[in-house]
């Protein structure tokens, strides 16, 4: 999973990339508009408590690929599944501003270039498929014309397109546009240090009027201390905790940003687990056994008879899979099993 940091000069998007990635950053050589990449683990307790279990040879967390979008760059943009607008909210005299410190036009400035941008593409198609249906007419040609009607009259009411209803079929019709404003995103509110850090993280969403914008289709919000988060990123695990304790938090804003894009994206986590590696998967919501084993190598999917299946604390709970599969929490599961985000699974196959 790709996604790209977009946002306003000076708003802290380095800083956050920094945070998830800890990756240093320097000059941009290419320019302003080079992107800055890096990939961010994703924080799992559970595969952590299930990896102490086992001792295995290799521990693999999930990741994710994070963009730091220069200068809302539209070709880095395009390569990101999912967007993350870093607004900020934080008062500092001596980091310059565009403006006065206002998340809400921000983020409706921000909307709008991308709203933009992506009906310059459609009315440029529009025309074309036009000129294409005066040849010939087809059932196709005529579902996308009707489609990219819709989108047009979409976005001339300044709406994003991931607010426009769409079927299964229109979402792959226009997949090869790569629409800017069709991407999920996920508001990112960048506050101000304080000694109730953690009741203000809370409380920023509402503060700075961002909860109808976070309810509309496809979009979230939440909020983070980019500068906290800096700190955090240069301690251990144990100074870290204690640091988060001191301001109020029990998790760091990398493991908030992260639950809450596996929420918006809809996907969720399961095991498989060994002594010689233990590793976190990542699917959609609703997947089937099949599909999941797919995720793992597509000879598993092509070749599955079942998965053997239990949930991560009732393994933990057990002790061993000897255990669980004597106390019976240890099942078979077929293909058509949906799994649950947690699962650990061991897939039987016949290749």
């Amino acid at each position: 999973m790709k996604t790209g940091i977009i946002g306003l000069p000076q708003v802290g998007k380095t800083s956050l990339f920094v945070m998830l990635t800890k990756q240093s950053v320097g000059h941009r050589s290419g320019g302003p508009r080079e992107a800055h990449l890096g990939v961010a683990k994703v924080p799992d307790d559970r595969l952590d408590r299930l990896a102490a279990l086992y001792n295995p040879k290799k521990l693999i967390h999930a990741s994710v690929e994070f963009t730091d979008v220069a200068a809302l760059s539209q070709e880095a943009l395009k390569e990101t599944a999912f967007a993350a607008n870093l607004v900020r909210a934080f008062d500092d005299p001596s980091i310059p501003h565009v403006g006065s410190i206002d998340p809400i036009r921000d983020i409706k400035n921000i909307d709008f270039d991308l709203i933009v941008t992506d009906l310059g593409q459609v009315e440029k198609r529009l025309e074309r498929v036009e000129k294409d249906l005066k040849k010939m007419k087809t059932a196709e040609l005529e579902k996308e014309h009707e489609l990219l009607k819709r989108a047009k009259e979409h976005l001339e009411k300044e709406l994003p397109l991931r607010e426009l209803q769409m079927t299964p079929e229109d979402k792959k019709r226009i997949r090869g546009f790569m629409f800017l404003s069709e991407k999920p995103i996920l508001y990112v509110l960048n506050i101000g240090e304080s000694s109730t850090l953690g009741k203000d993280l809370d409380e920023a969403v509402a503060k700075y009027g961002l909860t109808d914008a976070a309810s509309r289709p496809n979009t979230g919000a939440l909020a983070v201390c980019a500068k906290v988060e800096a700190e955090l990123a240069e301690m251990s695990d144990e100074d870290a905790a204690e640091f988060l304790s001191s301001y109020g938090l029990l998790e760091s804003g990398l493991v908030r940003l992260i639950r809450k894009t596996y929420e918006l994206l809809g996907l969720m986590s399961f095991f498989t687990v060994g002594e010689d590696e233990c590793r976190a998967w990542t699917v959609e919501r609703g997947s089937k056994a099949v599909h999941a084993a797919g995720a793992i190598h597509t000879d598993l999917e092509k070749h599955f008879i079942r998965a053997e299946t239990i949930r991560w604390d009732q393994l933990l709970e057990a002790g061993s899979e000897a255990e669980a599969r004597a106390r019976g929490t240890l099942r078979l599961e077929g293909k058509e099993y949906i799994v649950k985000d947690g699962d650990v699974m061991h897939i039987r196959h016949s290749g």
